[in-house]
Parts: structure tokens; sequence; C-alpha cells
């Protein structure tokens, strides 16, 4: 019998992807820190690595968070609409039930009449 360990499968997918952002962001400060840095020579090189890891890090947790909330935010407006629970469109089962089986006028292609021509081209008529 083969046994796996579940480590990876014990942190949420949310968490992994948090923490890439995060890693990504702190590689990528760490690597510009240094560019910069050595300008100063080597001493100067690790200083801005050390420097640009601190900076990377941290924006990478306040895009990770600014993230979060986003989804977070979309995830509850998909259940607010109910794209992801109840139905999709479906009238409020507090509103009052139809008092006619007719569509409204404006679903059935019925409209005011228009009292002036559409612009139909790129120059409208400036007369009416």
């Amino acid at each position: 019998m083969k046994t796996r360990s579940k480590e990876k499968d014990a942190v949420p997918k949310s968490r992994n992807g948090r923490a890439s952002r995060i890693e990504t962001a702190a590689v990528t400060g760490a690597v510009a820190g240094a560019a910069a840095g050595a300008v100063a020579g080597p001493v100067g090189a690790v200083a801005g690595a050390v420097a640009g890891t601190a900076v990377g890090a941290i924006a990478g947790v306040a895009l990770a968070d600014a993230s979060e909330r986003r989804h977070a935010k979309d995830d509850q407006l998909d259940r607010d609409i109910g794209v992801t629970e109840g139905d999709l469109g479906a009238a409020d089962p507090s509103a009052p039930p139809a008092r006619i089986g007719a569509y409204g006028a404006g679903s059935a292609g019925a409209a005011a009449v228009a009292t002036r021509t559409p612009g139909e081209g790129p120059i409208e008529d400036v007369d009416d």
C-alpha cells in the first residue's frame, strides 16, 4: 500500500495563491534591489537585495490582500444575483405576482414614437 503525504493538499488553494503572489513580489524586489545596489559594488548588491526583498514582500502582501477582498466581493455579488446559488434572474419571492401573462411593452418591441431622426452615420442631421 502506497501512502501519500497530504501536506500540500492541507493548505487551501487561496493560501497557495497568496503565498505564491507574495514570493513572486519578494523575488522581484530582491532582483530589482540587487540590480540597483550593484552600482555600489558587491556589498551594495547584497544590501539592495535585502531591502528589495523586504519592500517586495510588503507589496506582495498588499496585492494579495487586495486580491482576496476583490474575490470575496465578487463571490458575494455572485451569490446575491443568483449566479452560484439560486435562480439567475428569477423574481424575488416577496415580489407581487404578474397580473396578466403578457410581456412588457418594452420587451415586446413597443416604444415611444421617435421625435427626431436617429443618427445613422458619422454626420447627424443638425437641422432637427
